[in-house]
């Protein structure tokens, strides 16, 4: 089963805790409860930190589920995410990130594809936008986007991170060993 996601207008109550990864540092934040940021160090579009609220236990609702399926997704034992999301953005963005969650584990779209997909082949520039200003890096896997000659492009986290992301889930290059667990 994929993420499910909530939308409000005006954001609620925000808080956020920081995990180790295999590819740095995760913000994690919530806002009322559900996911809605995960965010690496050094991250195009990351927002500002005093917007995160106030800074919770990893092992508080809804960190300690977020966790444990990052670690099991790390330790190559998850494929899907299920997590309650809370994403706020446009209805397109929302729209492109709901096409995200539907590219399998270990394969790649491009961005023309997802255009199409969403029933304007003219508008993979305006993907790649809303691609990069996912919220929920990694849960909803922008990372799994690509040019259209499959060259690695656009990615907020890195382009190094994006190319280990894509060679750990294809169990190829650097991903060859699987990452030790977050905690």
């Amino acid at each position: 089963m994929n993420p499910t996601a909530t939308t409000t207008a005006t954001p609620g109550t925000r808080r956020h805790a920081v995990v180790d990864s295999p590819y740095g540092p995760l913000t994690l934040v919530a806002t009322d409860g559900f996911l809605s940021g995960l965010y690496m160090t050094e991250q195009r579009h990351r927002p500002a930190e005093e917007t995160f609220g106030d800074r919770d236990d990893p092992d508080a609702r809804p960190f300690a589920e977020t966790v444990r399926q990052l670690d099991a997704y790390f330790a190559r034992d998850l494929t899907a995410f299920d997590l309650p999301l809370h994403l706020a953005g446009t209805p397109f963005q929302r729209r492109v990130w709901t096409e995200l969650l539907r590219i399998p584990y270990g394969e790649t779209r491009t961005y023309g594809e997802l255009a199409e997909l969403l029933g304007n082949r003219g508008a993979s520039r305006a993907v790649g936008l809303a691609n990069g200003k996912n919220p929920v890096g990694i849960v909803v896997p922008c990372h799994r986007v690509v040019g259209s000659t499959g060259s690695l492009v656009g990615y907020g986290g890195g382009l190094d991170r994006k190319q280990r992301l894509l060679a750990f889930e294809s169990g190829h290059g650097d991903g060859d060993a699987a990452p030790e667990a977050l905690f």
